[in-house]
């Protein structure tokens, strides 16, 4: 299946969860205050680092599986 993240196409097999496709496309979820970059990095969602935007709705990447066509906008 295909996804979108930045604009770039990144092809996933079925079942993979958006943390991994974000890691495949570069690691980074978004750009803390300071312009440190963030990945994710608790995996279950306490952290709060791979926040992104999903189809207009932020979400978290280690909480969201993949889905053909989504488009993820990280946070910059």
């Amino acid at each position: 299946m295909q996804l979108h993240i930045d604009g770039q196409a990144v092809r996933v097999k079925e079942g993979t969860s958006l943390a991994a496709a974000l890691q495949m496309a570069g690691g980074v979820a978004r750009i803390s205050v300071t312009g440190q970059p963030r990945a994710p990095f608790c995996g279950m969602g306490i952290c709060q680092e791979c926040r992104v935007q999903v189809d207009g709705r932020r979400l978290l990447a280690c909480q969201t599986p993949c889905r053909e066509g989504m488009r993820v906008e990280t946070l910059r």
